[in-house]
């Protein structure tokens, strides 16, 4: 700060003495800005706050807040310096990239404790040693110290930390000290207020904290007047994010949030959006281990911003694993910690939504069998019944997806619907609802573990299912008869291209449910959720399925951290011609396993062709038919070497295209051809075109894939063609459901023993019983109803 006010003391050419100001290192760039007061002109004008948490990547001008709680070791004697270093890289990343921050931290009277405490046992140890003539220690008691002492200690060492922080990141800072009086007075407040635009200006962050040694007590019901109090940093932050007009004010503590009632008591529930009509439901606990302000104080700092303008975040800045990035996830618009809006939504949060479908599944997955099927089958009449309207829907999605030209051909040709397509989906749910007919309530496996002691293994949905799909309107009539087949909630995000279609037809998934007071088992996500937030939901949602681009299906595995996902992230599907393959049936196979639908994920991408059959009639008619069918071929290394004149090179023999284009490859044998695909596939569906029995048999038994075939297209791994009515997706993973996944691949076990008062402690050496575990008949259990022997 000293160099600073140097070097622009120069520029302005002035001999002013700047000991008359109360900002001393700052007085020359006041005088020299004299921006008047207010009149910094913004981005977007101020005066109301973001109403989404998603507008927040618009914030231009962001306070942080540092709590004791974040900036101080827990021992409550020094500072936290790794969160801290975390903290700064965060602000210089987000300043870096065009938007102005400022700081408001606490500190100093922890900071000044350490060092107090450290002179103060350097001299007793040194008289000790002089009285005694030893230089042994005894006990020693520390004396209790003032706060203001401790503050005017440490305030210096304090900054000097954040500069040295700041500073290996090419960064200036600046010290600003203010106290209540510097608010009330307008004169000071216009001279801090000019101080800190003409910093921002500069690209310079202000650090800004209370003066702790001399800050006198807050004057009484000036809250009561319109004007926040200085009593804390809370409130300081607050005052001073509504006079620099700032965006957003992100408030770190020590807790993830604001919750309803104190954090770690029973039903506590983080509340992710804050309303300020919401205060009466809300039931405060005790305050931090460190500082002098609680939650609740915080709350009414918070609000006090709202009311001025300014967006609020509080969260947690001490959590080991997202205090390096807990400020820019704020930022990006992630759901972090509790977001203060002005803007109450219409209907149900995301998180309500959650807690209706798994309460309404509850209900779903006690019904008889008949009663679900008996929905579903109403499903499918309304989509032949409702289909004028559905198809009308489905056109206003099409012509604005069209006029913006925001999707591919593959895309649009996903996104939209026809008679025919609704026909197919209704007998298709009729399908699911025949096999529902023995799903939930399934009994396994029957053991008689003992005399009048018995277990059994029973089918039961998994719980609440979250199903994210892209332009597949198709897919949110197909998952929910498979949810309401198999007991489970669902929760539902569609794509925004098809949001017309997508509520119709959830709004008809409901009024089938309707027949059985069950309409809220299927919800759907309506609001501004990004997908990377609900899939932190981990306390909600029980199993996420991606239904769309390998790259959603990437992004959702990455984000679903503590959530299990069923799905593929790729669909590199191979077919292999042996050198023993029908002419016909190569040619067919492959025409359909590429061009029938290329952008489908069990469409080929890779051809792999025996060595033998190069240069001969059968390889000649498959580069005629490719060429025909407009598929662009790429070589493979090995298939390269052979030719003078060969197609593209691949970058890589792991490439989803998507399109009408494909690899070639040569392999010397069946056996080189199920090792490339191990490689290079991704374990989807994979092909062998033979008439040689044995050799195919190898090839099934060998190959390591979620569907493997004999002389059929790839384009036949699909639930309906399989006869499950529909899927919710194609799972390569190597537990639970692979392949295309239906009714039976949402359904999970669990055990049920009967006894009659039967302890471990009577099967034991000294008991008096043995285990028999005999295995008895299967019989159908539903739910509420016993087995008959």
């Amino acid at each position: 700060p000293c160099q600073m006010w140097l070097w622009l003391h120069q520029l302005k050419g002035s001999t002013e003495n700047p000991s008359s100001s109360p900002f001393l290192t700052l007085h020359a760039v006041r005088q020299w800005s004299n921006v008047p007061f207010f009149t910094v002109p913004l981005a977007r004008a101020h005066g109301k706050s973001f109403a989404h948490r998603s507008e927040l990547r618009q914030a231009k001008r962001i306070v942080v807040k540092l709590g004791s709680a974040v900036v101080t070791r827990g021992d409550e004697c020094g500072l936290a310096l790794g969160r801290l270093a975390s903290i700064v890289e965060q602000v210089v990343l987000i300043n870096r990239n065009g938007r102005e921050m400022m700081i408001v931290t606490s500190g100093a009277v922890a900071f000044g404790k350490q060092r107090l405490r450290h002179e103060i046992l350097l001299s007793q140890s040194v008289r000790q040693a002089l009285h005694s003539g030893q230089n042994q220690l005894k006990d020693m008691s520390l004396p209790v110290l003032e706060a203001r002492a401790c503050a005017a200690a440490g305030q210096s060492g304090l900054m000097a930390l954040y500069e040295a922080m700041f500073t290996q990141y090419s960064t200036c800072t600046a010290q600003i000290l203010v106290t209540n009086l510097d608010f009330h007075d307008d004169q000071k407040r216009r001279n801090l207020n000019s101080t800190l635009h003409e910093l921002l200006r500069m690209n310079i962050v202000p650090i800004i904290n209370t003066n702790d040694a001399v800050v006198p007590p807050p004057e009484p019901n000036s809250d009561l007047q319109g004007v926040i109090s200085i009593k804390d940093n809370d409130s300081l932050a607050a005052r001073l994010a509504v006079e620099m007009r700032a965006d957003l004010l992100i408030a770190l503590s020590d807790v993830e949030g604001l919750y309803d009632s104190p954090p770690g008591s029973d039903d506590a529930k983080l509340l992710d959006t804050f309303y300020p009509g919401d205060q009466h439901s809300i039931t405060y606990g005790t305050k931090s281990r460190v500082g002098i302000g609680g939650m609740e104080a915080k709350v009414k700092a918070a609000l006090w911003a709202l009311q001025g303008g300014t967006s609020v975040v509080i969260a947690n800045g001490t959590h080991p694993k997202v205090t390096g990035h807990v400020i820019t996830d704020i930022v990006e618009g992630k759901k972090v910690g509790t977001f203060f809006s002005e803007v109450k939504p219409a209907g149900p949060t995301v998180e309500q939504q959650t807690e209706m479908a798994r309460s309404a599944g509850r209900t779903l997955a006690s019904l008889e069998p008949e009663q679900r099927s008996d929905i579903i089958c109403i499903l499918a009449d309304l989509l032949t019944e409702r289909k004028d309207e559905i198809l009308s829907a489905n056109k206003n999605d099409m012509e604005h997806a069209v006029s913006t030209g925001r999707l591919s051909p593959a895309m649009l040709k996903r996104l939209s619907l026809s008679s025919s397509k609704l026909n197919s989906l209704s007998i298709g749910l009729r399908q699911i609802a025949v096999s529902s007919q023995d799903s939930v309530g399934r009994v396994l496996r029957r053991t008689r573990v003992a005399n009048k002691l018995e277990l059994e293994q029973i089918t039961v949905p998994i719980g609440v299912l979250l199903v994210i799909f892209e332009s597949r309107p198709d897919c949110l009539p197909q998952v929910s008869a498979l949810a309401i087949a198999s007991g489970n909630a669902l929760l539902l995000k569609g794509g925004k291209e098809a949001a017309n279609t997508n509520r119709i037809l959830h709004e008809l998934a409901q009024e089938a449910l309707s027949i059985h007071g069950v309409k809220d088992a299927i919800q759907l996500v309506s609001t501004r959720e990004e997908v990377e937030d609900l899939c932190r939901l981990e306390k909600m949602i029980d199993l996420i399925i991606p239904r769309g681009s390998s790259q959603l299906v990437r992004d959702i595995q990455r984000a679903a951290k503590s959530i299990p996902v069923l799905g593929h992230s790729e669909g590199i599907c191979h077919v292999y011609v042996d050198h023993e393959a029908s002419v016909d049936k190569a040619i067919k196979i492959i025409r359909d396993s590429k061009c029938d639908y290329p952008a489908a994920c069990n469409a080929m991408e890779t051809l792999l062709v025996h060595r033998d059959l190069l240069r001969t009639p059968l390889f000649d008619q498959i580069i005629d038919m490719l060429r025909t069918e407009h598929v662009k071929v790429h070589a493979g290394p090995k298939f390269a070497s052979y030719l003078t004149f060969s197609p593209s090179e691949v970058k890589s023999l792991r490439t989803e295209y998507g399109d009408l284009e494909c690899c070639i490859e040569v392999v010397d044998s069946m056996q080189e051809a199920v090792d490339h695909i191990h490689k290079y596939g991704s374990s989807h569906t994979d092909v062998i075109v033979t008439e040689n029995e044995d050799t195919a048999e190898q090839f099934l038994q060998q190959l390591d894939s979620a569907c493997v075939f004999w002389n059929a297209s790839s384009r036949f791994a699909d639930g309906y063609r399989f006869g499950l009515g529909a899927e919710v997706g194609i799972s390569t993973a190597r537990i639970h459901a692979r392949g295309p996944v239906g009714l039976e691949g949402l359904l999970t076990t669990k055990w049920v023993l009967r006894g009659e008062g039967q302890t471990a402690a009577d099967f034991s050496e000294q008991g008096s019983m043995t285990y028999l575990h005999e295995n008895l008949p299967v019989a159908q259990v539903l739910p509420g109803h016993r087995t008959t022997s």
